[in-house]
């Protein structure tokens, strides 16, 4: 049996964890095929996302995340360069357009990438960019990007190590394991869960070469 990445409960007798991209009806959130949320209704995760902003919350491939994990957009940032922080113009009564996206504080989209790992009930703040192969430690607050293959924590979140050495992330980010046949993957799973680096590394280089 080929894994589905368009079934919503992918593990057996379970509806407590869901593929994400199923599930998302907004075409501002853009999810990859297999990440997963241990959890349902991952749309209600991502707070704050109005239409006027059109700001962007996408997701990558093989995510990990967690229970508890929110997604805050842009629409969260109240003006700050006014007189008044107060965002007339959500509410009913007031009749104000929405201020030139010019005038907001925009902090771009949210971009998460592949094989991302975001411990529980962390928060990603708008226009964060988590580069592949992260990890993102429990009840962290993210404000600021996250390099490939490195381990944040805290509020706010800070830097606690890279994950491997250089050699072996700038041969990951080559290889773009996640972005291969789910047959080939499939016979990649031994390697991909090896804790041998130096093996793994071995393995790798020959592919990267062969690519």
């Amino acid at each position: 049996m080929r894994p589905d990445p368009n079934k919503i409960f992918p593990l057996p007798n379970s509806d407590k964890v869901t593929y994400v991209k199923p599930t998302i009806k907004n075409p501002n959130i853009i999810v990859g095929d297999f990440t997963y949320f241990s959890d349902v209704d991952f749309e209600s995760h991502v707070t704050h996302h109005y239409d006027f902003n059109n700001d962007k919350l996408i997701i990558g491939k093989f995510c990990q995340i967690a229970a508890g994990v929110n997604f805050v957009m842009n629409g969260a940032n109240h003006q700050m360069n006014s007189v008044s922080t107060f965002p007339f113009y959500i509410f009913e009564g007031w009749e104000q357009n929405v201020p030139p996206i010019s005038q907001m504080p925009m902090k771009g989209d949210t971009v998460i990438g592949n094989d991302v790992w975001i411990g529980q009930n962390s928060t990603i703040l708008p226009g964060v960019h988590i580069n592949d192969g992260a990890i993102i430690g429990m009840n962290s607050v993210v404000g600021s990007d996250v390099p490939a293959y490195t381990i944040v924590a805290g509020n706010p979140a800070k830097k606690i190590r890279k994950r491997f050495d250089d050699e072996l992330i700038q041969i990951l980010l080559k290889l773009q394991w996640w972005n291969m046949s789910i047959e080939k993957i499939n016979s990649l799973i031994p390697i991909l869960t090896c804790s041998n680096l130096e093996k793994v590394k071995h393995n790798l280089i020959a592919l990267v070469k062969n690519k």
